[in-house]
């Protein structure tokens, strides 16, 4: 069995900020999803991740922990509603008596758990402490349209859920994310200047600007390959399992199930730009007579 890993108080020199990993129900190749305590004598823990009986048994004495180090609970915050991130929500604020905090978008996904303080971008988050710390709450839909980073500014310190990931990337799924959006968000989280990430899937990211502008580039060259798959589909057009394995011919085709919904996100993006065109024979790239 994979045990959860308890990181050491300070994240890489960081002040007040304490990581805890649990196995969770997550998209390979990440296995785990980390929750965050920030803050010095009062604490927000962000993701109550784990849905797993012996996962939260080291989740909750992470988190009573906190108080044999002279901190208190403010509340619980998620980042947004994937089970990978949410699933020890109710459990977690029953057992520590705190509550959840999310973005309003979230309340209608996350079911029975109940969102005692709904966060809007731009609120600031106080926590009481010897060196107080103000945490700003930024709304970055685009993965999903409920999630939420959470920035202290003084520290440069982000944490920035599925926006990216120290390991493997970030699927956006059409039914709920917007590809146009997510990049948006990614510039705009690259010119916060932060000085580390703390994704929800890996390490503590260093200098992440480069990696938000690396996952930036990464899609805009994906969107080519897939201009490139429409242009060889001709006039007729494709289907997106015809367009898969031109556009995704450099993934295992263990991946294209995953691969396929990145695709057909790319395609909504082009399409609302353009730039593709969908009929009764498939997908297909846009003309001028289609203007």
């Amino acid at each position: 069995m994979i045990r959860p890993r308890s990181v050491a108080p300070g994240v890489r020199g960081v002040r007040d900020v304490d990581t805890f990993a649990a196995r969770t129900p997550t998209l390979p190749p990440a296995t785990h999803t980390n929750s965050y305590a920030l803050g010095g004598r009062e604490v927000l823990l962000v993701e109550p991740a784990t849905p797993y009986e012996d996962e939260r048994r080291e989740w909750l004495a992470w988190a009573r922990g906190l108080a044999a180090q002279g901190r208190t609970i403010a509340a619980i915050a998620v980042t947004h509603h994937h089970a990978d991130h949410v699933g020890g929500a109710r459990f977690f604020a029953a057992e520590l008596g705190v509550p959840v905090w999310a973005h309003a978008e979230a309340a209608p996904r996350l079911g029975d758990v109940p969102i005692a303080r709904r966060l809007a971008d731009g609120d600031v988050v106080r926590l009481d402490g010897p060196e107080p710390m103000e945490i700003r709450v930024l709304h970055t839909p685009g993965h999903a349209p409920d999630h939420l980073c959470f920035l202290d500014e003084a520290q440069g310190v982000l944490v920035c859920g599925d926006m990216v990931a120290g390991v493997g990337t970030i699927l956006i799924d059409p039914r709920e994310g917007d590809m146009a959006v997510y990049l948006a968000q990614l510039e705009r989280l690259a010119a916060l200047g932060a000085r580390v990430a703390l994704p929800a899937h890996g390490e503590p990211i260093d200098a992440p600007e480069a990696l938000f502008r690396r996952y930036v580039a990464h899609r805009l060259g994906r969107e080519r390959r897939v201009l490139e798959a429409l242009e060889g589909a001709g006039e007729g057009g494709a289907t997106l399992d015809g367009l898969l394995p031109v556009a995704y011919g450099d993934t295992a085709p263990a991946l294209w199930p995953i691969a396929r919904l990145s695709l057909e996100a790319h395609l909504i993006k082009l399409e609302r730009e353009g730039r593709a065109r969908r009929g009764e024979g498939g997908w297909r790239r846009a003309s001028r007579d289609d203007a």
